[in-house]
């Protein structure tokens, strides 16, 4: 990315962003009582974040997907959730609607996507769900637009790489 200066919109229209923020609060707090549990929040705002290449907004999520006990093999796997086992069929459903959302624009969401994720979660954790979305989606563009920066993190010393046959 380039250096050259770039309007931060939440800087420039604070009223517009508090309202994003309020928006997206009324939204966690509507997730949270349809029984949308942090882990799945986290899971789906890093994954929405993950294909809109808004890196900012990973690392924001990230460090809330931590904080809700999400492990490093878990965030790891979200890029590849389909080959990977460590999601639940509710989770499964949850990425398999953040893809449609995120590229609402290519096939809006696709029947087979809203079946499956309506026979998995209830209307209330889909409506909750879709809104979860609507608002990372929204943030990513914010943040993605001013090229909100992420710098390098203080280093802590390097763990050896172990191997899957435990060399070193």
């Amino acid at each position: 990315m380039g250096e050259e200066r770039r309007v931060h919109l939440s800087k420039s229209a604070p009223e517009a962003y508090a309202a994003l923020r309020s928006f997206s609060s009324t939204v966690g707090r509507l997730a949270a009582e349809a029984g949308i549990d942090a882990r799945m929040r986290e899971i789906v705002q890093i994954h929405a974040s993950q294909l809109n290449g808004c890196a900012y907004c990973v690392r924001v999520h990230v460090d809330a997907a931590v904080a809700a006990g999400l492990d490093a093999d878990v965030i790891a796997q979200i890029a590849t959730w389909r080959e990977s086992g460590v999601f639940d069929e509710r989770e499964r459903a949850a990425l398999e609607l953040t893809e449609s959302f995120t590229f609402i624009h290519e096939d809006g969401i696709p029947d087979e996507v809203y079946d499956q994720a309506g026979g998995i979660l209830s209307e209330q954790e889909y409506v909750a769900l879709s809104w979860v979305l609507v608002a990372i989606n929204a943030f990513n563009r914010v943040a993605i637009a001013g090229r909100y920066p992420v710098p390098p993190r203080p280093s802590a010393p390097a763990a050896p790489h172990v191997h899957a046959d435990g060399t070193a």
